[in-house]
């Protein structure tokens, strides 16, 4: 049997987040990040999502971590480590602002487009910020996506659908290894959230990029994930909320 490549790993983490007295623990026992994998983080507001994200993210430190490891397949029987926690003890913010800029793609829950660009142009900033062009690459997936005609177009003349599914498009266009999206179906309809699900878990299948989806809403996400994180939790006291991170059973 073969046995699917890790992109990330976390044992044992625990991020706190103190404001005005109150305090909020998030737990994480474990969580590991295969290779393809469509992802659901499934919660209420104020579990944690956006707390787990930021850290998978690698722009929040753990308040406490035993492991936080990325791996960078080689072949299919090698993979390269590189330590995330050390990254962080060492402060060495440039290794990873580097890891974020080439090996992770964003989705926003608004798309996160910025208005003043085209459609295409959009799509160009990721490989910009990378030091390559993949302009025939962007009009390969728009077509795929459907939006080979809107290219030209201002983010504002686009549909709520267009705009995510754009914003989809800009966050794989630099052939990032983990994709991570924000709640990217809170402001479409029901109809429209379906097709963006589908659109993840066959870009996951079918290129190999790990994605990892927030989403309060665990109905539309079920017949598609691989496998779904939710939280437990728990108010300790008046001044102490805990959430504890699990496999979703």
């Amino acid at each position: 049997m073969t046995t699917i490549p890790l992109v990330l790993t976390l044992q044992d983490i625990l991020k706190r987040r103190e404001q005005g007295g109150i305090t909020f623990e998030l737990h994480i026992p474990k969580l590991e990040l295969q290779k393809g994998q469509f992802v659901a983080v499934v919660g209420e507001s104020g579990c944690g999502k956006s707390t787990l994200l930021d850290m998978l993210a690698l722009v929040s430190r753990p308040t406490h971590c035993s492991q936080f490891s990325y791996y960078e397949t080689q072949n299919a029987e090698t993979s390269q480590q590189t330590n995330i926690k050390n990254l962080w003890d060492s402060e060495a913010e440039h290794d990873l602002a580097t890891l974020r800029r080439s090996r992770f793609g964003y989705v926003l829950q608004t798309g996160g487009l910025l208005p003043f660009l085209t459609v295409f142009q959009n799509l160009q900033l990721p490989s910009k910020l990378n030091g390559y062009h993949h302009d025939s690459q962007i009009k390969d997936l728009a077509k795929r996506f459907g939006v080979e005609g809107l290219l030209d177009k201002k983010p504002q003349y686009l549909s709520g659908g267009q705009r995510q599914r754009v914003a989809i498009l800009r966050a794989i266009n630099h052939n990032p290894n983990i994709i991570l999206a924000d709640e990217p179906t809170a402001a479409v309809d029901k109809t429209r959230a379906l097709n963006i699900v589908k659109d993840f878990h066959n870009l996951a299948k079918e290129s190999g990029t790990t994605i990892v989806m927030v989403t309060h809403d665990h109905d539309l996400v079920a017949p598609f994930a691989d496998v779904t994180y939710t939280f437990d939790v728990t108010e300790v006291s008046e001044t102490l909320t805990q959430s504890n991170c699990r496999l979703f059973v």
